[in-house]
């Protein structure tokens, strides 16, 4: 190769190396341009601030609940925001419970006169299998019997919690309902459009939310649209017929049975007799049917998930042991002194509900179902668990003071001072949802470790 030859080269290569000492140049005072002039930042100061960011959670030494408690003491009954704090995927709408009015009174309406002549039933019979139109007959033609009808009925399952259902078609049975539930034009239509009507001690039992909408398991959605007391042991509920088979219920698995209520044995002797041992035949008592047990029925008025205006049957009222925690400095000091309230209870379960329902009071709602406050109660719930933390002689469900230890004492109730499982299904009732439990139960853990 002559000189030449290499001049061209060699000048090429100039002119790239050039090339890349000016981009290592610019790059270097880019790197320069955002890199911070001033000092580093100090190591902080307050043990926990540093842990607490690490694990993605709020810092509950630095948030006072007194500056939240002065702002919302006197709020409103309603508020033209509604929020859920973070809990946005989950069932629910973040409301401590569920079990009362699902953010109203709205009475059902009544009809008065339902049209059809109560026949008290005095016998319910379940059956394995489909009673046979001759059976049906052939108890209808035993000594005493006056009336004889049946229904689809069997079992769901929502979030694993099994659901005992009857699937009725509303005129007929009205006839068997308690005269209080019988006159409440709203449960009927709730039938007719295709919607559950929870037995009263289901909604208790199970902290049913009136107005919200349940996924059945491998089935559809149903909307809790209203809560009444039927009188029939074992039945948590009634849908419509339709209802009844989307959801895979049996048909004519259900009788009921009238007759003179002073014949009520005989009744039940001469069925258990057809039947065989392989049925229930359960003997119903005064109320079913009468006035007493049904008084408290009532039902939502349709419309969206969360947004129902009935008032069911609120829970009995829980006395909490210990509900004084005074006025803490911090919500960190605060939560601690609330768990107290349910000896076994980590007040760091606490922490992570009041942070995923308001982020620790600075979203109160209203809800869009009516939940209030920084811990989220439903305002009949609320009647029911509420204390009075603070001893200022109110409880008061917007005050953190009150709300965080009737959160306590709502959770205890449900067996959350027993850890394991007992805990994870009082968080369930707190809003029904296993996404819930699961996100609640990872930010109490990351509280445990921010706060060791």
């Amino acid at each position: 190769m002559t000189g030449r030859q290499s001049l061209p080269r060699l000048r090429v290569f100039l002119v790239i190396l050039a090339g890349l000492v000016a981009l290592t140049a610019a790059v270097g005072a880019a790197v320069v341009a955002v890199r911070p002039a001033g000092p580093e930042p100090a190591p902080e100061a307050v043990a926990g601030t540093a842990d607490a960011a690490r694990a993605g959670v709020a810092d509950l030494r630095e948030l006072s609940p007194r500056r939240v408690a002065t702002a919302t003491a006197s709020a409103p009954a309603v508020r033209a925001t509604a929020g859920t704090g973070d809990t946005a995927g989950t069932a629910g709408t973040g409301d401590a419970g569920g079990t009362g009015d699902a953010g109203g009174t709205g009475d059902a309406g009544s009809t008065g006169d339902t049209g059809a002549a109560p026949t008290p039933p005095r016998l319910l019979v379940i059956s394995r299998s489909t009673l046979p139109r001759q059976t049906r007959d052939d108890i209808a033609g035993l000594e005493h019997v006056r009336k004889v009808d049946a229904f689809d009925g069997g079992a769901v399952r929502v979030s694993g919690v099994g659901l005992n259902l009857l699937a009725v078609d509303p005129a007929r049975f009205r006839a068997w309902a308690p005269k209080a539930v019988a006159a409440e034009q709203g449960v009927w239509d709730a039938l007719d459009r295709g919607e559950l009507v929870a037995d009263g001690a289901a909604v208790r039992r199970l902290g049913l939310l009136l107005g919200a909408h349940y996924q059945v398991d491998g089935g559809p959605r149903l909307r809790v649209a209203a809560s009444a007391r039927f009188g029939l042991p074992g039945v948590d509920g009634l849908v419509g017929r339709e209802t009844g088979r989307r959801l895979g219920l049996l048909p004519g698995v259900a009788l009921l049975v009238h007759g003179p209520a002073k014949a009520t044995d005989a009744l039940g002797a001469g069925v258990r007799k057809l039947l065989g041992p392989g049925a229930q035949v359960v003997p119903l008592g005064a109320d079913a049917g009468g006035t007493g047990g049904a008084a408290r029925a009532r039902a939502g008025t349709g419309g969206t998930a969360g947004t129902g205006t009935g008032t069911g049957t609120v829970p009995r009222p829980q006395a909490a042991r210990r509900a004084a925690v005074g006025r803490p400095g911090s919500y960190l000091e605060l939560y601690r002194k609330a768990a107290e309230v349910c000896p076994g209870l980590s007040w760091t379960v606490l922490a992570a509900i009041g942070q995923v329902e308001s982020s620790h009071g600075r979203n109160n709602g209203p809800s869009s179902a009516g939940a209030q406050g920084p811990m989220q109660f439903m305002p009949a719930t609320w009647k029911a668990y509420g204390v009075d933390g603070d001893g200022d002689g109110v409880k008061d469900i917007w005050s953190p003071y009150d709300a965080v230890p009737g959160a306590a004492n709502y959770l205890c109730a449900n067996g959350a001072g027993q850890g394991g499982r007992k805990l994870e299904k009082a968080v369930w009732f707190y809003n029904h949802s296993w996404s819930y439990v699961r996100k609640v139960l990872g930010v109490a853990e990351a509280y445990a470790r921010a706060y060791p």
